[in-house]
């Protein structure tokens, strides 16, 4: 079965620090193009980072550089995103997405594999 599985959210308190999994299963995360999104209920989803199938250093959204950072192994067939310095605004679901065709500067483009979502908050 092809799927993406995330595990890792939690409630923290504001300054703390989370990491999100998303494992892969049935497909070679390593050649994909892979994106963490979140989404706050009632708003647009918004893009936090992407590390392209072509390789190459993550990109990161303005609000989270700095704070968070990106990796993914590929033996291991998960990628990870390790958030620091967490804010009350950074509460969302954050979702990982996956596609073999997908570029991180196609932010339009359709993701054949996504995580269930986990949930983030971020409170005192």
């Amino acid at each position: 079965q092809l799927q993406l599985v995330e595990s890792g959210g939690n409630l923290v308190q504001p300054g703390g620090s989370l990491t999100l999994s998303c494992a892969a299963s049935g497909f070679p995360l390593g050649y994909y193009t892979i994106t963490w999104f979140r989404q706050v209920a009632g708003k647009e989803r918004e893009v936090v980072s992407c590390i392209d199938k072509n390789g190459g250093s993550p990109t990161y959204a303005d609000f989270v550089k700095g704070r968070f950072t990106f990796s993914r192994d590929n033996p291991g067939n998960t990628a990870y995103l390790r958030m620091s310095g967490l804010k009350p605004e950074d509460t969302a679901v954050y979702y990982c997405a996956a596609d073999l065709f997908c570029s991180c500067d196609e932010l339009a483009c359709l993701y054949a594999y996504w995580g269930q979502g986990a949930q983030v908050a971020v409170s005192s």
